[in-house]
């Protein structure tokens, strides 16, 4: 399938396949619910709202021969808050919403006492979708709205983008770009990969 070469992060495809756009889920395709100026993922299917654009800018990105997956931590389901089948159910109605080639999940709680290799900022998610998808991780994409999806990306070798919400943490790296939402991010992803 491809070779891997032994990083900090474990082992890491390296193909020369199709590029892809990999995507956060709350807060980049929905709606966070917002508590104390934190994002919170919606606890059921009623509360999953895609945001403004988010459809216009995955057709612009499908058309332009990104492959698009989601990747999304849902620790809520490895701390016993929320039910496997209800996220699962979420991201069955949003694959039925947008042009998804495959969604990540990591489920772990993140105080596990063996630490995954998928909880974002780890790269494991998009590692796995490299491999699955062959898709070439220097010439994609990590769309995030928080700190954990810029280094994810950044790990896995990726140009960045933060939809800049303000929220209240840091940032331990700077973005490649920020920006106000997916349709933006998408018209750079765009116009700087013809470049």
């Amino acid at each position: 399938m491809g070779k891997y070469e032994v990083t900090s992060w474990g082992a890491q495809p390296s193909f020369t396949g199709r590029p892809a756009v990999f995507l956060d889920r709350d807060g980049v395709i929905n709606r966070a619910l917002q508590r104390e100026g934190k994002p919170y993922a919606p606890t059921c299917l009623a509360e999953f709202e895609l945001l403004p654009g988010v459809v216009e800018a995955c057709n612009q990105l499908k058309h332009a021969g990104f492959l698009l997956v989601v990747v999304t931590n849902q620790p809520d389901v490895g701390r016993g808050m929320l039910a496997r089948e209800t996220v699962e159910a979420i991201h069955a109605h949003m694959l039925e919403l947008l042009p998804i080639d495959r969604v990540e999940v990591c489920y772990h709680s993140g105080s596990e006492p063996v630490a995954c290799d998928c909880r974002k900022p780890k790269p494991g998610m998009l590692l796995r979708a490299a491999a699955a998808l062959l898709i070439d991780l220097a010439r994609s994409w990590m769309v995030g709205d928080r700190w954990r999806d810029v280094e994810c990306g950044r790990a896995a070798g990726c140009r960045t983008i933060l939809i800049d919400y303000g929220y209240a943490e840091p940032l331990p790296h700077e973005p490649d770009f920020r920006v106000p939402n997916l349709l933006e991010a998408a018209r750079i992803i765009i116009e700087k990969s013809r470049s």
